[in-house]
Parts: C-alpha cells; sequence; structure tokens
C-alpha cells in the first residue's frame, strides 16, 4: 500500500488537473475491472463479484489535490496565483512549487528583516505573494508559463517508521485504497468512482452518482487528524495509529446510522471521527436522485492541505479492512 500511495502522491493533479492520475489509475485497475471515463473526468468502474449485490454500491474516493493556478505575471517575472482549493498562507510561505510538473518555483514574500513590527504580528495576506521561477522580465516568464497553468506545493513523500509524510493524502490514499479493493477478488458486484474536482465544490461526484445511481456509497477519503501537542484531547478530532475514522456528521452530511454503528462494531481496529467539521463527496452523493444511503471512512491525517501531510501506515490497513468488511456488509443486504 504504501509505494502505491508514493506513486499516487508523487504526481501532480489539482482539481481540474486530474489526467495524469487518472491514467496512472487505469494502469493499476485494468484487467480487474470495467471502466469508464465520463466528461468530466471522472473513472466510473463496475466490479463484477461471484455474487449479485442486493444493493447497488458506490465507493468513491477523489484524484485531485489542493494547489495553486497561475493568475498574472508581473513586469518583473513574478507570478500571482490563486489558491485551488483551501490552502492556509502560512503553510505556502517559502515553499518550493512544481508549475504544470515541470517548472520549479518558489512562494515569496517579504523578507523578515523588511517586515514593520506591526507586519510581524501577523501572517501576511494571501494576494501579497508570488512565485518566483528565477525568470528576469515578463517576456521571460510567458517563455515557459502562461495565465492557468497550475502547481503545486512541490515536497519528497518521506516514511518515518510507521509514518508517512506527503503532500497530496488527501485522497490518494483513498484512491490507494479503491485500487487495492478492485484489484482484490470482491464476493459481490459493487461500482468504484474515482472523481475530480472535489477540493473546489464536490463537481465530479454529483455527476458520477447520477451516473451509477447507486442505493448506497462508500467515501474513502483523508481526514483532519488535531493529535498534536496543545490541543485537548475532546477537540482531537481522530489519533493517528487508532484505525480508520468513521464519521457520524460533517458539514455536508448526517450519516447513515446503520453503517456507522456496523462500521464500529466490526471488530476492526477503528474509531469515531468526534467532531462535526469539514465535509467530502457524501455532500452531493447521498443527496442524489431519491437519496443514498452513506458511509464516510477515513484516514487520520496531521496537517492537511499541506504539503507534509503526516499519516500512519496502520490506519491505512485499517481502512481497507474495514472497506472491504462494508462492502459485503451491505451489498449481503443483510444492513436493514
Amino acid at each position: 500500500m504504501t509505494e502505491l500511495l508514493k506513486s499516487l502522491c508523487e504526481l501532480n493533479a489539482p482539481s481540474g488537473s486530474e489526467a495524469n492520475v487518472a491514467e496512472f489509475i487505469k494502469t493499476q485497475i485494468d484487467g480487474f475491472c470495467e471502466y469508464k471515463t465520463d466528461n468530466l473526468g471522472n473513472i466510473i468502474a463496475f466490479k463484477k463479484g461471484k455474487n449479485t449485490s442486493a444493493k447497488k454500491l458506490m465507493v468513491d474516493a477523489h484524484m485531485d489535490e489542493v494547489g495553486i493556478i497561475i493568475t498574472y505575471i508581473t513586469a518583473e517575472g513574478f507570478l500571482k496565483f490563486k489558491t485551488v482549493g483551501t490552502i492556509d498562507t502560512a503553510s505556502l510561505m517559502g515553499k518550493r512549487v512544481k508549475i504544470n510538473s515541470e517548472i520549479t518555483g518558489v512562494v515569496g514574500s517579504k523578507a523578515v528583516h523588511l517586515i514593520s513590527a506591526e507586519e510581524a504580528k501577523k501572517c501576511p495576506e494571501k494576494e501579497s505573494l508570488y512565485i518566483d521561477i528565477g525568470a528576469k522580465s515578463k517576456a521571460e516568464a510567458e517563455e515557459i508559463i502562461s495565465l492557468g497553468d497550475y502547481g503545486v506545493i512541490d515536497e519528497p513523500f518521506i516514511v518515518s517508521g510507521e509514518k508517512v509524510m506527503s503532500k497530496a493524502i488527501d485522497d490518494r490514499i483513498g484512491c490507494a485504497i479503491l485500487i487495492k479493493l478492485l484489484q482484490m477478488t470482491s464476493e459481490y458486484d459493487f461500482y468504484a468512482t474515482f472523481t475530480t474536482g472535489e477540493e473546489i465544490g464536490l463537481r465530479g461526484a454529483k455527476t458520477a452518482a447520477y451516473s451509477v445511481n447507486p442505493d448506497s456509497a462508500i467515501i474513502l477519503e483523508a481526514t483532519t487528524a488535531a493529535d498534536i501537542a496543545g490541543v485537548s484531547k475532546e477537540n482531537r478530532v481522530c489519533v493517528l495509529g487508532e484505525g480508520a475514522a468513521v464519521s457520524f456528521m460533517d458539514r455536508a452530511t448526517v450519516y447513515d446510522r446503520a453503517y456507522y454503528n456496523a462500521a464500529l462494531n466490526s471488530g476492526i481496529k477503528c474509531q469515531s471521527k468526534c467532531a462535526v467539521t469539514g465535509g467530502n463527496n457524501s455532500g452531493v452523493v447521498h443527496l442524489n436522485r431519491n437519496g443514498v444511503r452513506t458511509l464516510s471512512i477515513s484516514v487520520p491525517c496531521r496537517y492537511i492541505h499541506t504539503a507534509s501531510c503526516v499519516a500512519d501506515k496502520r490506519d491505512f490497513e485499517s481502512a481497507l479492512t474495514l472497506s472491504k468488511y462494508m462492502i459485503n456488509k451491505i451489498c449481503s443486504g443483510s444492513l436493514e
């Protein structure tokens, strides 16, 4: 799982530019299922199982990551940008970025010895940041950069004991788990969707769900873990190493209680996501057509939406095992 996740995380694919991740995923699932690509770039796959499912189930993970998009080039050759998805300004400053997976730059801001005492008390405005690619002028920059080019923060994938550090764990870990599920023999038929545009408003999942028209859905995600210094136990959301996090509610969805209880009572090491925060593709999937019974299974992730997310390999395995268990539980028709 770790090597697969590394391959996925090292690809650069912010929302709207997911093609290279999609092409890699196709190489991993080809021969294990039937699949097609829709007009938004979603991969919609059908996994044939040993048995026909009592419920039409859709298992989803999104391919996109947060990133940047170039909006202006200054006379001096610096690049102005907007973020694609939610990125905290502090996590951008001084970071290397990769534009179009080829061009390296650094996010610049006023040097610390040039800021006033008042400015030092707060984080700079995001609009004041720029990207330095070493160009001497606008004309030189325009030789290799166009408005609308995309970029991501560029940091290596690192394994440290049981921990993994990387950009894009949200949601390449969901993609890795879903690939593994498709590569395994399945007891029941199910649909798998690798979707686009989650970070900019749950775009791809809406059309994918309409196409599949499922009765039930499992959303595979990464979710915020705040088990860090200075945070009380009641606000930690979930904890690395304690297994997959199962949500009862977030800002977009109230999850199916029978599915939630079944996951927690599975005997597989997992935990409740004990905060009503964030949201994921469930927000649009559960509202599809006549309504979809939905479960979210997430891998806890510290420092999410940064270039140095931290997750635990043991939670990857928990999420995979729990996902397979819940696919069988839902598709067997044993959950009312």
